[in-house]
């Protein structure tokens, strides 16, 4: 599959973009809205103008069609036709290249099948769940066999537990056609969980492209460490091996356990998020627990971000608003930290 090269492109708020996208890569762009990503999408998929130029293995493609660029668009509103069946939609864009009528059939049933939506095959998009819309939808972006394949937003809209089952059913759909993959989400979670590497873009800027660990462990300015939460990067100065898939590590006066792989652990990162803090001490066995003091409360639209001293170490916890307000925490107030286990992030020497 092939490798896509936008060299000095511009349009709308996108401006003189120089991006490289690899050959069977799952490259994600991340950002808030209105940032440009889409804006992207639509240029590589050429269904709208812009200057600069576009290469899709070493070809420049700026004079051809979107039909002839060999190209799959999964939009973020599907665009599903609401008078053809799951069957016709997906069965669209091979009768507009003149396929036969059984390779057609052939083609969309073996879709159907990896989609798993084979028994929704006479029904209407109106009679789909959400879940159901984007399987169809994906289906029908790859049947002509693209090349590249560009998806934006596909699971927003969904329910938090359909999202991470259809993210992870695409994940490995991807790996294993091995399509060049330029996917969009605002999501940071998501782009963690699918990117081979990461592209944050503010206002039309590219800040950083790097692999999901380089944007938490090395972030490039400010606005990338704001973006993906500040995370509190711990230095480690020395672990030891508990037992298999386990290790324990020492930073300071700090004690954590956490899922071990294998090598010399040298930093930790831990996502604001997956600092819980209580006013009272929360039941569960007494692991990665600590006691730390309310140093700063910060209130946003739908959070609250605590500061917190604990030992010589100063950490940033993040609570929704409604789980803060039904605790009695003020600044100055003693509280119990428990750092989750399950998304610590370390970087090995």
């Amino acid at each position: 599959m092939p490798e896509i090269r936008l060299v000095n492109v511009s349009k709308h708020i996108c401006s003189e973009l120089n991006i490289t996208i690899r050959n069977n890569e799952i490259f994600v762009i991340i950002g808030p809205t209105g940032s440009g990503k889409t804006t992207i999408l639509n240029i590589i998929a050429g269904v709208t103008d812009y200057k600069g130029k576009v290469y899709i293995d070493e070809q420049c493609v700026d004079g051809v069609s979107p039909g002839k660029r060999n190209v799959g668009y999964l939009f973020q509103g599907l665009a599903l036709f609401p008078h053809l069946t799951v069957f016709e939609n997906i069965a669209f864009g091979l009768r507009a290249k003149g396929m036969k009528e059984g390779a057609i059939k052939e083609r969309v049933l073996s879709l159907m099948e990896m989609m798993r939506i084979k028994h929704l095959s006479a029904r209407y998009p109106h009679m789909l769940s959400g879940g159901e819309k984007k399987r169809v939808a994906l289906a029908r972006s790859l049947a002509p066999s693209p090349q590249i394949l560009l998806l934006d937003e596909p699971t927003s809209s969904l329910d938090h537990q359909t999202a991470k089952y259809l993210r992870g059913e695409m994940i490995d759909l991807l790996r294993k056609l091995r399509i060049t993959t330029v996917y969009v989400t605002h999501d940071l979670r998501e782009a963690e969980e699918i990117a081979d590497r990461i592209a944050l873009i503010f206002h039309g800027k590219i800040e950083q492209i790097s692999t999901p660990k380089d944007l938490f462990f090395n972030p490039q300015n400010e606005s990338v460490s704001q973006f993906v939460g500040m995370p509190n990067i711990i230095e480690c100065t020395q672990s030891r091996i508990l037992t298999s898939g386990l290790v324990e590590v020492v930073s300071g006066e700090m004690r954590m356990i956490l899922p071990y792989d294998g090598g010399n652990i040298k930093k930790i990162a831990i996502p604001p998020e997956d600092i819980y803090i209580s006013d009272v001490k929360p039941p569960g066995p007494a692991l990665n627990r600590f006691m730390g003091k309310v140093e700063e409360i910060t209130r946003y639209n739908s959070a609250v971000r605590v500061k917190l001293s604990t030992g010589n170490r100063t950490l940033l916890a993040e609570l929704p608003i409604a789980a803060f307000d039904e605790m009695n925490i003020e600044e100055g107030k003693e509280v119990h930290v428990v750092i989750k286990l399950r998304r610590l992030r370390y970087v090995k020497s």
